[in-house]
C-alpha cells in the first residue's frame, strides 16, 4: 500500500493576496500544466523529491524546479505540520543562479505563516 500524499497549500498573505495564484495567474496554459505536474510529484515524493526536481536553497526553504519547453519556472516552498507543503510564490527564472530577492520573500512568506498558524 503506498503512502498517502501530502497537502498542498498555496501561502496567502493577511490580506488574503496568494501571490502562487497571482504568478500562475500570468502563465501559460501549458506551462500550467509543467506546473501542476510538478506539484503532483513533490505531494507524491515530499522530502524524497531531489535535483533535478528540487532543491535545498536556505533557511527551510526549497524550490520546486520546473522547465518547460520556453522557460525555466521556481516554486518556492516549505514544509509544515508534518504532512503540509506551503508553497510561497513563484517566478521565471532567466538567469543561472536563483535570485537572493526571491530567496528572501519566501523566507518573510514564511515567518509570517509560522507567526500566523502556530500550533495551539
Amino acid at each position: 500500500m503506498g503512502q498517502s500524499k501530502w497537502i498542498i497549500e498555496f501561502y496567502k498573505k493577511s490580506n488574503n493576496r496568494c501571490p502562487t495564484e497571482d504568478f500562475l495567474n500570468d502563465l501559460l496554459k501549458v506551462e500550467i500544466l509543467f506546473v501542476e505536474r510538478a506539484i503532483d510529484r513533490l505531494s507524491e515524493f515530499r522530502h524524497n523529491l531531489r535535483r533535478p526536481h528540487t532543491d535545498y536553497l536556505r533557511d527551510d526553504i526549497y524550490e520546486l524546479r520546473v522547465k518547460t519547453n520556453q522557460n525555466q519556472i521556481r516554486l518556492f516552498y516549505f514544509f509544515f505540520d508534518g504532512m503540509k507543503v506551503i508553497i510561497t510564490h513563484g517566478y521565471k527564472k532567466k538567469a543561472s543562479a536563483v535570485k537572493d530577492s526571491e530567496i528572501e520573500r519566501a523566507i518573510e512568506f514564511r515567518k509570517d505563516y509560522l507567526a500566523r498558524n502556530k500550533r495551539q
